[in-house]
């Protein structure tokens, strides 16, 4: 959510940190996340810092959170900015503070928003999680490859891919819902 309202702020004072918050996005949305990936898992590890964690799993996750914190923080920042105008301005003359005009009125609406967006990124990153096995995480999809690999039997791939859909299809149809609904609510208040 920093990053967003960082991206929507117009405060002079803080215009090096949009900056620098605009850069993140930009380079976390631009490069491809198995890239990411493999930077941070043999790229830390290979510069032998001290109290820095050689985890797989660790640098995994952080390499999946860096790159979907930018797309979460994009999602957000749609959301702030399809908040009329007109709503802070109301919020102003009523004496609201803009910290306080864009925690009591426009997050609220703009959060209810992106619901669904951010639904369908939770299932990109269900999905998504599957490349951290590059680094050597045993993931669903990697015992599933190292059986095959064994055995000869691709069996486990069709395991691993009804495990994914066992947690994706269920998300699916509840942003699917979710948006439904979020559209029958507007075109009930828009009908008023």
């Amino acid at each position: 959510m920093g990053l967003a309202l960082l991206r929507t702020t117009k405060s002079p004072a803080l215009t090096p940190f949009r900056f620098l918050a605009t850069a993140y996005v930009d380079i976390f949305r631009g490069a491809p996340l198995i890239l990411i990936i493999l930077l941070v898992g043999f790229g830390v590890p290979a510069l032998r810092l001290q109290g820095i964690s050689s985890n797989v799993i660790v640098l995994g996750t952080i390499a999946v959170v860096l790159t979907y914190s930018a797309y979460v923080a994009e999602v957000i920042r749609s959301g702030i900015l399809s908040i009329h105008p007109s709503q802070r301005a109301a919020a102003r003359s009523l004496g609201l503070t803009s910290g306080q005009t864009m925690r009591f009125v426009v997050l609220p609406q703009a959060l209810r928003r992106v619901v669904p967006p951010l639904l369908n990124d939770f299932v990109s990153l269900l999905k998504d999680t599957g490349l951290v096995s590059i680094l050597g995480v045993t993931d669903a999809v990697r015992a599933a490859q190292i059986n095959a690999s064994r055995t000869f039997n691709y069996t486990p791939y069709v395991v691993a891919a009804i495990l994914f859909l066992l947690i994706t299809i269920p998300m699916t149809r509840y942003t699917d819902r979710a948006i439904r609904q979020r559209t029958q609510a507007q075109n009930s208040e828009g009908a008023i």
